[in-house]
């Protein structure tokens, strides 16, 4: 088993410079060997989910001694197993799906290479026992994936890729800085040996020095996580990288990279502030903010895959809202976890196949505007199944996945209100609460607004050019291959399956993951169609088509030249990145900085030459030179001496105005350059010399 699990973090890495190696051979048989690649690894996790199903406790552990100093550790649970599973049927799908789409891309070889190296780098992360390793596999993924972004080496490309490597790498410094905070703290890096530090040391501590080490450590980390899910208001890569890189590798930037965070947040929440209602509380605010900012922004959005960008900001903002109860019901929590822990999965799945959906789309019309899109969807029955699926599932709509998810986050804060109705402490108040339910609620109407605009414009509206529609219904049959229509079909039926057999499917799932947080005591059977429960749904499905018939098509619809076009209302001054990020990173902290590195080279410079006039008061120093020797100057200065005398006397006349001290100079530098050639020739002659004798020994002797 240890082997097996070696075998999955390194396996990917290895055969992605062997599948370099042959692309520069045989780029169809490159393509064909990341498709095996990627399928043994989906079958080993494959073999191992089977073997984990109902187990949630430690299957096998595994560690590298001695590697960067403190060595790697693996291990491998129901969770993990789970996660890992999901990153490698996805990596499998989206390779298959890249043979097609790429087949008119430069740099494929590249982006194979790379493609592999962060399939390892990912499982590394969701494998990994201790934050040593997870940091070093988060900051191998961070690089690899870079590449994806700046794939087409366009100007959009370059710009996006540069944002998305100054978050991932100010996130991993901070997150570095929180490490080693945090080993400094306790001693350990290890998940195990970390579980309830925190609560520990404010029991035990009177100083309060230990836990608030512990805390900043805990937030510094917060900080590099949440970057990489795309938690507000670290976002601002998400919606520049994805509309920028190809749709495959955009399907893994948001449905499973950005887990990758969530699963460092899970970490935290679960080992090191287990118990921690201030932490929990402040998951739950950063989930709000991250949920609500991430669905307006989507529903603003007239770019197909900056919507799915935004929507996935959105999505992980549910996720960070049903972490945040976990933290605060602690051993109450079941409910919360579950949903976290499904909703993680659901968003994943869903994502692969709104983003291949999306890829399919592009790689016909090469364009992601909705206007230029309109109609593409019509008569195109496997697309508008696909598409359909992906959308009922992700804006929560009953029967479909995403719905299971959500309704148990839902169910999660209507319990903690109940709790705090019935006397229980909390930070939050029960008016706050209710607030936070009405906002989940609302960004649950945000998302079936903007996938009802998108579904629409797609596959039911016509493009406001009738040439272009009639090019678009011309591609009917021939818009996507066999094969990517049957992954992409197989791939958007799991997601009405997975919510027609909730407690079969759903809920297998998450008993096998709800170890990783330790819920132990047995969570109350659901009754997933229960009126209370299709009531949450309802209310977000009629805010939903209330937004979409007064906001979208009455205000986001604007008639130009005769013909409605859908407009961005969004007013880009209010850009974040724009307005915010980059003034104070590249202007404003320069502009500081150098200021205070002013301020401090002449404070250094004043007190030395204070020191010098007193304590280290010393001789003048001598005039130096500024041409020639000490003596071409004297000969210089008595020969201009005679001159002058001569000038008075002799060439009264006709003076003569020489400085002899610059023309000894000039005749001192030729001859010593003529010196140094000359020494650097009779040097090359004797290294000619001494390897022609070598040569001549060496041939006497054989």
């Amino acid at each position: 088993m240890g082997f097996v699990l070696g075998f999955a973090i390194f396996f990917p890495m290895v055969s992605a410079i062997a599948g370099y190696v042959i692309g520069r051979i045989n780029k169809n048989v490159r393509d064909y060997f990341a498709d095996v690649v990627t399928g043994v690894e989906f079958i080993v996790f494959l073999f191992l989910f089977l073997g984990a199903m109902g187990k949630t406790e430690s299957i096998v552990t595994w560690d590298i001694p001695k590697v960067c100093g403190m060595g790697l550790n693996f291990t491998l649970d129901g969770f993990r197993v789970l996660y890992g599973g999901i990153a490698a049927f996805m990596w499998f799908v989206a390779t298959l799906f890249s043979k097609e789409y790429f087949r008119h891309y430069r740099n494929r070889n590249r982006y194979y290479l790379f493609l592999l190296l962060t399939l390892g780098a990912t499982e590394g992360v969701f494998l990994s026992a201790d934050f040593y390793t997870t940091f070093l596999f988060f900051e191998m993924m961070s690089f690899t994936s870079y590449v994806w972004v700046v794939h087409d080496e366009k100007k959009e490309s370059l710009r996006a890729a540069e944002t998305y490597l100054a978050v991932a790498v100010i996130g991993g410094l901070v997150m570095l800085m929180g490490i080693f905070l945090l080993y400094q703290a306790t001693g350990t890096l290890m998940f195990q040996e970390l579980l309830g530090r925190y609560e520990n040391y404010v029991l035990t501590s009177s100083s309060g020095i230990p836990e608030k080490r512990v805390l900043a450590a805990g937030i510094c980390m917060l900080f590099g996580f949440g970057a990489k899910a795309g938690a507000f208001p670290l976002h601002i890569w998400l919606p520049k990288a994805h509309p920028v890189a190809p749709a495959p590798a955009s399907a893994l930037l948001s449905g499973m990279l950005t887990k990758t965070g969530v699963f460092g947040i899970l970490v935290l929440t679960g080992y090191l502030f287990a118990g921690s209602l201030e932490w929990g509380t402040l998951l739950l605010l950063l989930g709000v903010c991250t949920m609500v900012m991430g669905a307006v922004l989507a529903l603003f959005s007239v770019d197909l895959k900056r919507t799915l960008a935004c929507s996935s900001v959105s999505q992980i903002g549910f996720i960070l809202v049903g972490i945040g109860m976990c933290g605060i019901l602690g051993e109450d929590g079941g409910i919360a976890v579950r949903g976290s822990l499904l909703h993680m999965v659901n968003h994943s799945l869903i994502k692969l196949v709104l983003f291949l959906a999306a890829g399919v789309v592009y790689r016909n019309v090469h364009k992601l505007d909705l206007n230029d899109i309109r109609g593409f969807g019509r008569k195109k029955p496997l697309l508008n199944y696909i598409f359909l699926m992906g959308a009922l599932g992700i804006g929560g709509v009953p029967l479909w996945n995403g719905y299971v998810s959500k309704t148990l986050i839902h169910e999660a804060i209507i319990e903690y209100t109940k709790l705090l109705e019935n006397g229980v402490t909390g930070i939050l108040s029960v008016s706050a609460i209710k607030g936070i339910e009405w906002a989940f609620l609302a960004s649950g109407g945000l998302t079936i607004a903007y996938m009802a605009k998108w579904y629409v414009a797609i596959f039911i509206e016509k493009n406001n050019d009738s040439d272009v529609q009639q090019q678009l219904s011309s591609l009917k049959g021939v818009y996507m291959d066999k094969g990517n229509s049957i992954v992409l079909a197989i791939s958007a039926t799991l997601l009405p399956v997975m919510g027609i057999l909730p407690s079969q499917v759903m809920g297998r799932l998450a008993d096998m993951g709800q170890g990783f947080l330790f819920v132990t005591r047995d969570v109350q059977p659901v009754n997933w169609f229960s009126a209370m429960n299709l009531k949450g749904a309802a209310i977000s499905i009629g805010m939903g088509i209330i937004i979409y018939l007064t906001v979208v098509r009455l205000w986001m619809i604007s008639r130009k030249e005769g013909v409605r076009v859908y407009v961005n209302r969004w007013d880009k001054r209010l850009d974040l990145e724009e307005l915010v990020y980059r003034p104070v990173l590249a202007k404003f902290l320069p502009f500081i900085m150098g200021i205070l590195c002013r301020m401090m080279d002449s404070l250094i410079d004043g007190i030395v030459v204070r020191l010098r006039k007193t304590i280290y008061k010393d001789s003048k120093l001598p005039c130096e030179l500024e041409e020639g020797t000490v003596i071409t100057h004297t000969a210089g200065s008595f020969v201009n001496g005679l001159e002058r005398i001569g000038n008075a006397t002799i060439w009264h006349r006709h003076p003569k105005k020489v400085d002899y001290r610059h023309k000894y100079a000039l005749i001192y530098q030729e001859w010593s350059e003529d010196s140094t050639i000359i020494g650097r020739s009779l040097s090359f002659g004797l290294l000619l010399f001494c390897a022609g004798l070598i040569l001549t020994v060496v041939y006497l002797l054989v």
